[in-house]
């Protein structure tokens, strides 16, 4: 053995030996950062053998940082060592955690990047590839296999927003996690007060080391994000608690779709079936700042939304008309609110020939003794669909704004109705415009969950609405 080689083994050895057991120190050193406190407590707890760590916070705090030091450091001074990430989205996990795990593995210095090669969804060590790696996992609950057999001296576990990840998957990873040296490391925003991850905070907290991480108390949030989330929110509602506090939500909240419902959604992957059909909702603008929207859902996933300003009715028809022309395939119903400015668009569109249907939400519900009128059945359909959790939406801000800001009370009679629009209006300071197109898409036969048999459904019929509602 050359003098030079020796010399390398020993400078390795003694950076093993300075940071195997100091991972605050080999950020600090090898990336030139300071970690947060509970960044460096996390860390640290990994260090000192803590196999069970839980961190719930709001947004933007870190969380995804953390994780990519934390496998970074882990990856680097162990072997063999195998650290397998997941998320329950495949946008989430390649996008945004993994995506932050290559950013710092290009920050660190040639002679430990050049040990390793990165790939699509995997980092590994090129001389031992099978066993020193950092791989990438999506979590789906028709694969929870995909965490099974994962065997090592040292094992580390990241799951990111840890919320979404089905129950299956916890259960599948559980063998994975047994050795003595195995370390699970669980991050999120807590949108459920349900699961796994809700309960390493509660039932199993005395078996995890668990961190509460609020926007206000980290330096990397600033405080415009936490002034607009007051102010389209309120400080009271679940959203705010979620995105900024870093609290799970609460139970007796009065809002028609629970904030967990609506994160969940668009966190989620669900592929497009070609037997659903596809259905239209659009709410016409009635005046001033309001916008006009427009949103296409198809079965389970909603797959677009469009919000316009400034068209006149005859204008706003025109833009329908011409998506229709241009979309292939073709809605199987476009339904329109009629209140306000929405006849004009109906009239005009019948014209031409599109399957157009005028819906009057203020008219009686087909569940008459549960609802006021159709706008509240409709958003308690709607409210049902996202219960499922089997459903996409997009990540909109504005749409998700406006189905978390809607509440529901009781008539005198023990009907429930919807906070009025402009009491919304005021509040959101602006119309709920995206949100009430995407109920209105829930009038349609064709628009059903699951796809039906047989043909098409004729848009000249009566609408048919109507189920048994949970609140």
């Amino acid at each position: 053995m050359s003098t030079k080689t020796t010399k390398i083994e020993g400078l390795w050895r003694d950076f093993i030996l300075k940071y195997r057991d100091d991972p605050v120190s080999f950020v600090r050193d090898i990336f030139q950062c300071t970690p947060d406190d509970w960044q460096a407590s996390v860390l640290n707890d990994v260090a000192s053998g803590c196999r069970r760590i839980s961190v719930r916070s709001g947004h933007g705090v870190g969380k995804s940082t953390c994780a990519a030091w934390a496998s970074l450091w882990y990856v680097t001074t162990r072997f063999p060592v195998k650290v397998v990430m997941t998320a329950p989205t495949a946008s989430q996990l390649y996008d945004a955690l993994f995506a932050e795990v290559k950013r710092w593995t290009r920050l660190m210095p040639d002679f430990i990047r050049g040990l390793f090669e990165v790939k699509a969804e995997r980092i590994e060590l090129i001389a031992a590839p099978n066993e020193c790696f950092i791989s990438a996992r999506t979590s789906r609950p028709e694969q929870p296999e995909a965490l099974q057999g994962v065997h090592a001296d040292y094992v580390m576990l990241i799951a990111d927003e840890a919320s979404g990840i089905p129950e299956q998957v916890f259960e599948a990873a559980a063998g994975s996690m047994s050795g003595h040296n195995a370390v699970t490391l669980l991050l999120g925003n807590p949108v459920r007060s349900t699961g796994f991850f809700y309960d390493t905070h509660h039932r199993l907290a005395g078996d995890w080391r668990t961190y509460h991480v609020s926007c206000l108390d980290s330096p990397r949030v600033s405080e415009d994000y936490i002034k607009d989330m007051a102010r389209r929110y309120g400080e009271d509602s679940n959203a705010y608690r979620i995105r900024v506090l870093g609290e799970f939500p609460l139970a007796d909240d009065d809002t028609v779709i629970p904030m967990e419902y609506i994160e969940s959604a668009w966190q989620r992957d669900i592929a497009e079936d070609p037997t659903w059909q596809e259905v239209w909702g659009v709410d016409i603008a009635r005046y001033g700042s309001d916008k006009s929207a427009l949103v296409r859902r198809k079965g389970k996933v909603v797959l677009e939304v469009l919000q316009w300003s400034g068209y006149d009715l005859m204008q706003s028809a025109g833009l329908i008309a011409n998506l229709y022309d241009s979309s292939n395939p073709k809605p199987n119903e476009i339904l329109v609110d009629v209140i306000g400015m929405g006849a004009g668009v109906v009239d005009r569109l019948r014209e031409q020939g599109l399957p157009v249907r005028g819906i009057n939400v203020a008219e009686a519900p087909a569940t008459k003794q549960r609802f006021v009128n159709l706008r509240a059945e409709l958003w308690f359909e709607m409210r049902d669909w996202f219960a499922t959790r089997s459903c996409k939406i997009p990540r909109h801000e504005q749409l998700i704004e406006q189905l978390a800001a809607v509440t529901y009370t009781f008539a005198s009679n023990g009907k429930i109705k919807l906070e009025p629009k402009d009491s919304l209006k005021t509040r959101l300071r602006a119309s709920p415009d995206a949100a009430d197109a995407l109920a209105l898409t829930f009038a349609s036969r064709a628009a059903a969950l699951y796809p039906r048999s047989g043909g098409n459904t004729s848009w000249q019929k009566p609408v048919k609405v109507g189920k048994t509602f949970t609140i």
